[in-house]
């Protein structure tokens, strides 16, 4: 919060801070949604400025990542709307038996083939799932965060997310499965 104040005060360099520490999951918001990196840089860095511009309105109650997430996601979906590219549009899942059974399949292999398998699947989900992942099991935002950044309801949201695990369990599973078939 203190750079925060910094930048409320007119210190740039306290904002550069700020910019440094979010730029990447800012950028991967707006990628998830745009998915096309040229956009998504730009879109980054509207939020950017648009953060500064408005820094005045973020209020301490939230976490700064929250607002700024929740600033990055509406400028791409507005940008998405504008532009009319299409977009792709529960009971919850116990997240640790999908973790599990996704440690389980993915234990054989070295780390970095893991981050591969990983990051082939949740390539292969839809635009949303694919944020909604992201804010949740790598940014570990709250479901009530989440709701804030992306408007959607905790509900809407936990039905997403519950859709995009069990994707996510089918696609390791034919991943995995099509390796291991090669290694033998």
């Amino acid at each position: 919060m203190k750079y925060i104040d910094k930048v409320r005060e007119g210190d740039l360099e306290a904002f550069s801070h700020l910019v440094e520490k979010y730029k990447e999951m800012v950028y991967a918001v707006a990628l998830k949604i745009l998915e096309n990196a040229d956009d998504a840089e730009d879109i980054a860095q509207e939020s950017f400025i648009k953060a500064y511009e408005n820094i005045d309105a973020f209020k301490k109650e939230a976490k700064f990542s929250t607002w700024l997430y929740t600033i990055a996601y509406r400028s791409a979906l507005y940008y998405k709307r504008k532009n009319k590219i299409s977009t792709r549009n529960l009971q919850e899942q116990d997240d640790e038996a999908f973790l599990a059974t996704a440690n389980v399949q993915l234990e054989n292999f070295k780390v970095e083939e893991q981050q591969r398998f990983i990051k082939l699947a949740i390539d292969s989900l839809r635009p949303i799932e694919r944020l909604l992942i992201t804010l949740y099991y790598i940014d570990e935002n709250t479901i009530e965060e989440i709701s804030t950044i992306t408007d959607l309801s905790a509900t809407n949201i936990k039905v997403k997310l519950f859709r995009a695990r069990k994707k996510l369990k089918k696609r390791l599973d034919v991943l995995l499965r099509g390796e291991s078939n090669s290694i033998l």
